[in-house]
């Protein structure tokens, strides 16, 4: 079996332990630490993502039973109300 030679300055077929200079591990370590904070740092954010869904959600139950009896009370007035609200909606996310 031959041995693989790499053209690149540093061989990293065995690790960062090979990398030479104490410099160079101690960059690969100080990415590795990166990695770890923002892999912690992204699922913070996914959990409160999560947590401001459920409680969308949660609004949205609680705000059903008035856009029911609005509609059947006032249908005009209601889509009225949410043609206005589509409107705005659209004008702010064509900005």
């Amino acid at each position: 079996m031959t041995q693989q030679q790499s053209a690149y300055p540093l061989d990293y077929t065995k690790g960062p332990g090979a990398a030479g200079s104490q410099k160079e591990c101690e960059a690969v370590q100080g990415t590795m630490d990166r990695t770890k904070d923002a892999a912690a740092d992204a699922q913070e954010i996914g959990s409160k993502v999560r947590e401001y869904g459920e409680r969308a959600q949660d609004a949205a139950r609680n705000f059903k039973p008035y856009v029911e009896k609005s509609m059947k009370e006032k249908p005009v007035a209601t889509l009225a109300v949410a043609s206005v609200i589509g409107f705005v909606l659209g004008a702010l996310w064509k900005k």
